[in-house]
């Protein structure tokens, strides 16, 4: 404690604790990455599907997202970037990609990181697959995908429903 100027200062840590609840349009998606899933929910109304799902709401009618439907586990890359810059805390060795990925079956992208392959190897409607991390370290995260890489498979075309080509 210190008192400069008349001003009586008192430096102390403090902590928040709190519980936090994923809801229902959350939770399906939540537990199927625990078990190695990937869960979205498809809109009743313009039967979009949604992963991750997004608020419980269709961003396009409003409708209430209901039904859940498994995607993927293989995608599309839709859009990348080739990351040169380092950042504090960094863990992955660059220059690295990452990626929005349209998993097959769904209707928006999600992003994640490209591995396995190198960053000029990457293209707009490369096929890639999700390389899970080991089982004792899945959670409620998408973290417990390490990456994605590339599957082999001929690319998508431009502008076709994930999964067909």
């Amino acid at each position: 404690m210190s008192e400069a100027d008349g001003i009586v200062r008192l430096r102390q840590p403090i902590g928040v604790e709190y519980s936090w609840s994923a809801g229902p349009n959350a939770t399906s998606h939540l537990s199927g990455l625990m078990n190695g899933k990937l869960i979205g929910k498809r809109c009743p109304s313009c039967t979009l599907v949604y992963f991750p799902p997004r608020n419980g709401v269709c961003p396009k009618c409003a409708a209430i997202l209901a039904e859940d439907v498994e995607v993927g586990p293989k995608g599309t890359i839709s859009t990348f970037c080739v990351v040169n810059v380092p950042f504090l805390g960094q863990k992955v060795k660059i220059p690295y990609v990452a990626a929005q990925i349209v998993l097959d079956g769904a209707d928006i992208s999600m992003q994640h990181l490209i591995q396995e392959c190198e960053a000029d190897e990457v293209r707009i409607g490369m096929r890639v697959e999700p390389v899970w991390k080991d089982r004792s370290e899945w959670g409620p995260t998408l973290e417990s995908i390490a990456h994605f890489r590339p599957t082999g498979e001929p690319d998508a075309a431009l502008g076709s429903k994930a999964g067909e080509s």
